[in-house]
């Protein structure tokens, strides 16, 4: 598998990233609640209490509808998923429980936990890319994947 370098895009990242921060900082200033992905999508598993939190229905739903939006305009990205499905499976599940026992997920840690100087979530978020940093190496450096 040959190496293919992400593209550098300052612009779109800097956007994104001040959007991020922006929906992390309006959802904690008019609702209380800190943007942590894991925290949101849990509420697919309890149907019962959809009408109790319609907040979270709605971000899931833009989440969906923003890039639904971005196809009708014509503007889509290529990916590649070099892993095969039960890998990917496999992946996740491994990833939500990572994320059962940190108490968060990346974006809740890494996003509104070190904005809020939380010394668990800076271990929690320096835990993260220190895995990352692993992984990248052994699938890239030692397999030469």
């Amino acid at each position: 598998m040959d190496f293919i370098p992400t593209e550098f895009t300052p612009w779109a990242s800097l956007a994104g990233g001040v959007l991020i921060g922006l929906s992390a900082v309006l959802l904690m200033a008019l609702n209380g609640r800190v943007a942590g992905m894991t925290g949101i999508l849990s509420i697919l598993t309890r149907p019962a209490d959809w009408s109790g939190e319609p907040w979270k229905i709605a971000f899931l739903a833009s989440a969906i509808a923003a890039p639904l939006l971005l196809l009708v305009f014509g503007y889509t990205v290529p990916v590649q998923v070099p892993a095969s499905t039960p890998f990917l499976v496999v992946g996740g599940l491994l990833v939500g429980i990572g994320t059962m026992l940190g108490s968060g997920c990346t974006s809740g840690h890494g996003v509104c936990g070190i904005a809020r100087l939380s010394p668990r979530s800076i271990v929690a978020t320096a835990t993260f890319l220190g895995m990352a940093i692993v992984t990248v190496f052994v699938t890239r450096i030692v397999t030469g994947g």
